[in-house]
């Protein structure tokens, strides 16, 4: 089934077709052309920040263009559009056009998979073809690949905070409409563990999680009965599955002693309780109150389902104030901590304190005459003058196996074959790092080609591979770099030869000719 007109082709920005217009205008639509897709700056939310991201949203956007094409709905949006002075903005010739070639199947694409950790100015998706086909995608690249990413980047880091806790993701009420289910994909290739999304997490192949609400305890309450009715009614329902939320009168007197005389009911019946949640109050404390009381019950495996507005920093501290508090009540904390879970919405879903990936879509190289001509944006501001030219992008780990640097070199370099490589800075021409081959334990390439003109040539891998692959790429970073609060920078480098290639363009202010 086509997308909607809203969803289909035409969800873009209208500039991008009106330069489409221009290009085919102009003669130079088809003209192969390079963009590239990077973020310039990890996400800051205020308080803390992060010291890497996750990619995600590949799968999604490939997916979409896949499905879209300028089909006669769009073409007549598109006819209907008109100039100030009343006049078609958009000619029948072009629209012709759009009809016959509109779609993106003339597209190579290049990128670093999902679930890998990048690092800004490193480019993650490559996109290669026609000139006004490439402009098209813009939009709904940046939209579905930056989203995502920033999405999953915030699972990561609540998962390390969670020091690799269950982690379920719960934003779906809170989400901006539709992308919740991006926002759930998202979350599940960060660090999530399960989401309460029913439809997403079915379409992912996962079993969806959650417990009940406070309205359900209400709705016995109002009927005329109780808060132990309710626990009852549920455990009657679900006896294998039996999650409790204890919170709606008061916790420690009266959810937790009727949770405990459901639990011991269920158990008399052969059934193994699950555990209960927490959604308000001092989390930290009521957790080492809830579990002195399910221990002294004999329900030492029960779990305690933390929610409301919980981030990576407020896991942080709730862990280490177990930590600190515990032992004044005879109770271990790690096995407090290890029976957390940890349910997070608000602050996953839309990414809290800092809503937007700074990711951008540049060219970086047109074809002139058979040959590739790289093309440069200058700036009064260094960081956002472009690095031009068509690039392998590769990551370098030190002796130890821990990654080190990522290294953006021209396409047809090697790093591999150099016995000493040197890393400059992409904007200070003061920094430099010299490394001999003895130094480096391995040179791994990042990008992957993903479509050939049009045709999947990469199998999208599982979920769980790409989770896997994440967790694999955090272990290998420094302490420093994942730490919650001011993280290390780590380092981001061009070789030699493109640094070289960067200072010859702006000092030519953008023209390959000028030496």
């Amino acid at each position: 089934m086509m997308p909607s007109i809203a969803e289909g082709i035409l969800f873009t920005d209208f500039y991008q077709l009106t330069m489409a217009q221009l290009y085919f205008r102009a003669g130079v639509h088809r003209v192969p052309a390079q963009f590239e897709h990077f973020f310039r700056s990890y996400p800051n939310y205020g308080d803390h920040q992060a010291g890497y991201c996750v990619n995600a949203g590949l799968g999604t956007l490939l997916e979409w263009m896949r499905s879209v094409r300028f089909d006669e709905a769009s073409l007549d949006c598109l006819r209907a559009q008109r100039s100030r002075s009343g006049a078609p903005l958009f000619a029948g010739d072009f629209l012709d056009w759009l009809r016959r070639e509109g779609d993106f199947g003339t597209l190579t694409l290049y990128a670093i998979p999902e679930g890998r950790v990048v690092h800004p100015h490193v480019p993650l998706t490559v996109v290669e073809g026609p000139l006004a086909i490439a402009q098209l995608l813009e939009t709904a690249l940046l939209n579905q690949l930056n989203y995502q990413t920033l999405v999953a980047t915030k699972a990561a880091r609540m998962r390390e905070s969670g020091q690799g806790r269950v982690v379920l993701e719960f934003g779906v009420r809170r989400a901006q409409a539709g992308g919740a289910n991006a926002g759930t994909r998202a979350a599940l290739i960060g660090g999530a563990d399960f989401s309460s999304n029913v439809g997403m997490s079915c379409a992912l192949g996962f079993p969806p999680k959650g417990t009940h609400a406070h309205s359900m305890v209400q709705a016995f309450i109002a009927l005329g009965g109780s808060e132990l009715d309710a626990f009852e009614a549920y455990a009657e329902v679900y006896p294998d599955d039996c999650v409790l939320l204890v919170d709606t009168i008061n916790t420690l007197e009266s959810g937790l002693p009727n949770a405990i005389r459901v639990f011991e009911r269920l158990r008399a019946k052969g059934h193994r309780p699950v555990g209960i949640r927490l959604d308000s109050g001092d989390l930290a404390y009521l957790s080492i109150q809830a579990a002195k009381m399910l221990d002294a019950a004999g329900f030492p495996d029960t779990i305690i389902v933390l929610s409301n507005q919980l981030d990576e920093l407020v896991i942080w501290q709730i862990t280490s104030q177990i930590r600190e508090e515990a032992p004044r009540y005879g109770v271990d904390a790690d096995s407090v901590i290890r029976r957390l879970v940890y349910g997070v919405g608000t602050n996953l879903i839309t990414s809290m304190g800092d809503p937007a990936l700074d990711g951008v879509y540049k060219l970086v190289s047109v074809q002139r005459e058979g040959k590739w001509v790289p093309a440069i944006k200058i700036s009064e501001t260094p960081e956002k003058t472009l690095t031009p030219g068509q690039k392998s992008v590769w990551r370098l780990y030190d002796r130890r196996g821990m990654a080190t640097a990522d290294l953006l070199c021209l396409r047809e370099e090697d790093p591999r074959a150099q016995a000493v490589l040197t890393l400059r800075h992409p904007t200070d021409h003061t920094k430099q790092r010299t490394l001999r081959a003895e130094e480096i334990s391995a040179i791994e390439p990042l990008m992957v080609e993903v479509l050939r003109e049009g045709r999947q040539v990469y199998e999208t891998p599982p979920l769980e591979a790409m989770r896997a692959a994440r967790q694999q790429d955090i272990e290998r970073l420094d302490p420093g770099v994942r730490r919650l609060i001011r993280p290390h920078v780590y380092h981001v480098s061009l070789s030699e030869s493109l640094w070289a290639l960067k200072q010859r363009l702006i000092a030519g202010h953008g023209s390959w000719e000028t030496p």
